[in-house]
């Protein structure tokens, strides 16, 4: 169900519920202020937007589709639509379209969204510009503002985990589990807002160009400090994925060198079992040679004289080497 809210900011005062219906008659009443539209009906916000505002059927249809962020200048309005995100999970969002008319600030949208919340507080407060020098643009600036500053608490609290994970990767006492799927995470989380970021950043510098005349000369300053917000943001999540991405690497390199030494300790273990070996195979021989039930060397009474069993182990011996150079693994390599 559509639901239809109107702040005219004043101070402290909440949002009025309205209806479709009626703001036409509110708009009359009052030269400026702020209409959000929430989970609009088609059929009907599509008449009210397009037939009684007179808004452009191609951002009218931007409202009930999946948009790109950009900028418009109509004859008679503006328009623009961007990301924002969504009360449900973090890094969820979804489009905000904002349409801009004598004065008016008109917003619609699809889902909660803090940046929108953050706003209807900043309208709320003392500190906003009111009666004459509440404008349409101004609205407009405060309004990516506040989306702006939701990112910013995001990147806060990701930049605190990503130094988090470096404090485990860099720690010589303990060994922490899951270290590399949390560092892809990482890396996943800040690509999904940089799909946000740089888009709203590309909206805000589109907005300063001249030959756009999107925004007034009494709120240039304003947007120039809001695209230094969001240039910082999108510097902020590259220097972030540069980091996440370090780590990685830092955290695989170092697992390679603790396989590299397990792998130097078995070696060593191999070595000296080897030696250990070879210095008990003569030993071996002898005990077993003189160990046997034969007539040699002045003892036993055996059947079998030691000449034979001698024999016998040759020609084992002679077989084996023969099989292992016909299957190649000694003399001539195939």
């Amino acid at each position: 169900m559509t639901r239809v809210r109107v702040h005219t900011g004043e101070i402290n005062a909440d949002m009025e519920d309205t209806s479709l219906a009626d703001l036409p008659s509110f708009m009359s009443n009052n030269s400026c202020g702020w209409i959000d539209i929430f989970q609009p009906e088609e059929e009907s916000t599509r008449e009210f937007l397009d037939s009684q505002m007179n808004f452009h059927h191609l951002a009218v249809d931007d409202c009930f589709e999946e948009p790109a962020s950009r900028v418009f200048v109509y004859d008679t309005h503006k328009f623009t639509t961007f990301k924002a995100r969504d009360a449900d999970r973090e890094l969820d969002t979804e489009y905000l379209r904002a349409f801009l008319r004598d004065g008016w600030l008109i917003t619609v949208r699809h889902a909660h969204m803090p940046g929108i919340a953050e706003f209807r507080k900043r309208i709320k407060s003392k500190d906003f510009k009111k009666s004459g020098e509440l404008k349409s643009e101004y609205l407009l600036y405060q309004l990516l503002d506040s989306v702006a500053d939701d990112w910013t608490k995001v990147l806060i609290r990701k930049s605190e985990r990503l130094d988090e994970i470096e404090d485990q990767v860099f720690d010589p006492h303990h060994v922490y589990p899951n270290l590399l799927e949390n560092l892809h995470e990482m890396k996943g989380d800040l690509r999904e807002i940089a799909k946000s970021t740089t888009p709203l950043d590309e909206v805000v510098q589109r907005m300063l160009r001249s030959d756009e005349g999107f925004i007034t000369e009494e709120t240039k300053l304003y947007y120039r400090d809001l695209a230094d917000l969001t240039h910082s943001i999108g510097t902020r999540v590259e220097n972030y994925s540069s980091g996440a991405a370090s780590t990685r690497d830092t955290y695989i390199s170092q697992t390679s060198m603790r396989l590299a030494e397990s792998q130097a300790e078995a070696a060593e273990v191999m070595r000296l079992l080897t030696i250990i070996a070879t210095i008990m195979l003569p030993i071996t021989a002898v005990a077993s040679i003189f160990g046997m039930n034969v007539e040699s060397f002045g003892a036993g009474n055996g059947p079998i004289d030691l000449t034979i069993i001698l024999g016998v182990m040759a020609v084992i011996g002679f077989t084996m080497l023969l099989w292992l150079y016909v299957k190649g693994y000694i003399g001539k390599q195939r």
